[in-house]
C-alpha cells in the first residue's frame, strides 16, 4: 500500500490560527506567518513517494478554499478535539501507512517524513517528538485498524501530550524520529 501524508491546516484567518503567536505579534501577522509557512512546507514535503492530503478546518470553508493548492486532495477534519480528529483520520483515510503532521513546524522536510515512513517498517506507530512534551508527527502502519479510543484522555498543549498519546495506543510498538519544534509563541520564531 502507498503511504499517505496528511497535513492538518486551518484557514489562515486572523483569530482562527496561531492565536498564542497572535498575542505576541498580532493576529493578522500570525495568520500571515501561518499561510506562508504552510506554503513553504508544501513545497518541501509534497513528494512522489507518498500521497499528500490536506485535512482542513473549518470543514466547509477549508474544502472550498482557494488558499491551498487545488491539486492536493482535501478531507474535512470534522468535529472534536485534536485527538478525535486525528483518530478519525488514522482510522479512516488510508489502508496503508499514514503519517499526520501539523503545518506550523518549519523544520519538516521530505527526508524527515521518509524517516517516519521507514520507521513504520518495523513498528506499528511512530511519533516525532517536540521539546515541549508534544509531538509534530504521528503515524501508523495500519497493519490492523486502530481502536476507536486511541488519542483519548490526552492532555493537549501540555508537557504530557506525547506520553498520554503513546499510552492511548496500548501495546502497539512505537518508534520515535527526530525531535522538532513547532511555533506557538514569538520566542519559538
Amino acid at each position: 500500500m502507498r503511504p499517505t501524508l496528511v497535513i492538518m491546516v486551518k484557514e489562515p484567518r486572523p483569530g482562527r490560527v496561531k492565536t498564542r503567536l497572535g498575542r505576541d505579534i498580532g493576529l493578522t501577522n500570525s495568520a500571515w506567518w501561518f499561510r506562508h509557512q504552510t506554503q513553504a512546507l508544501l513545497r518541501r514535503i509534497v513528494d512522489p513517494r507518498w500521497d499528500t492530503v490536506l485535512a482542513v478546518a473549518p470543514d466547509r470553508e477549508g474544502l472550498n478554499s482557494r488558499v491551498w493548492p487545488a491539486h492536493l486532495p482535501r478531507v474535512a477534519q470534522g468535529r472534536g478535539d485534536l485527538g478525535q480528529r486525528m483518530s478519525r483520520i488514522l482510522r479512516g483515510l488510508s489502508n496503508g501507512p499514514i503519517c499526520i503532521v501539523g503545518a506550523d513546524i518549519p523544520d519538516i522536510t521530505g527526508p524527515r517524513i521518509a524517516e517516519a515512513f521507514t520507521a513504520l517498517g518495523n513498528h506499528e506507530a511512530v511519533f516525532g517528538p517536540a521539546p515541549d512534551g508534544g509531538y509534530w508527527l504521528i503515524g501508523m502502519k495500519r497493519a490492523r485498524p486502530p481502536r476507536a479510543d486511541i488519542l483519548t484522555n490526552v492532555r493537549w498543549s501540555s508537557k504530557h501530550a506525547l506520553a498520554d498519546s503513546e499510552r492511548s495506543l496500548g501495546d502497539l510498538s512505537i518508534a520515535h524520529v527526530t525531535t522538532l519544534r513547532d511555533v506557538d509563541t514569538v520566542d519559538d520564531l
